[in-house]
């Protein structure tokens, strides 16, 4: 009997130790397979703790995690702008949006997405942004298929390996005008 993989994504404030570790490992696994979220080498143990406790306080950030089959396998956060931001208060940002590769290919990505669309949608937001390195082909696609729109190119988007690699800026409108 073939069971289909169970896949939960929800937002959450707190992380427990077990979950933190699952967090980092699969962080980690996506970094190592060239996921570009910032991070070229994943950080040691202790900083990537610290990196993912500071999401959790920084009010600006919402964060989303997708687990699969009850364990954490991809994140996404969901970044408003900052109170003195007046003119932007229209806009918020997709950052940190990966999913492990042993958990790839059963939705888990668009859910995140999708999640993060509706809080979004529900905090009165216009328009989400994003950008992503032109090696990530998965993405690119996963975006467009959302209806994300590439309004611009960077060919010297990232540094990685001592290469310039380019990077694609994408919007999405979320109300009718």
């Amino acid at each position: 009997m073939n069971l289909k993989p169970r896949i939960e994504v929800y937002h959450t404030n707190s992380l427990r130790k077990r979950e933190l570790g699952e967090l980092c490992e699969a962080a980690d696994g996506a970094i190592a397979d060239g996921a570009g979220f910032g991070w070229i080498k994943a950080p040691d143990r202790d900083r990537f703790e610290l990196y993912w406790r500071g999401v959790l306080v920084i009010p600006e950030r919402t964060l989303f995690v997708g687990k699969l089959d009850g364990h954490i396998a991809g994140s996404v956060q969901l970044v408003s702008p900052h109170a003195q931001k007046e003119a932007w208060r229209h806009g918020c940002q997709i950052d940190t949006h990966f999913v492990a590769p042993w958990a790839r290919g059963h939705g888990m990505a668009r859910k995140l997405m999708e999640a993060a669309h509706i809080k979004a949608q529900k905090e009165g937001f216009k328009v989400i942004n994003l950008s992503v390195r032109d090696t990530q082909d998965a993405a690119l696609k996963l975006y467009e298929s959302l209806g994300y729109v590439c309004w611009g190119i960077n060919p010297k988007y990232a540094l990685v390996d001592g290469k310039m690699v380019a990077g694609h800026f994408y919007n999405k409108s979320l109300d009718s005008d």
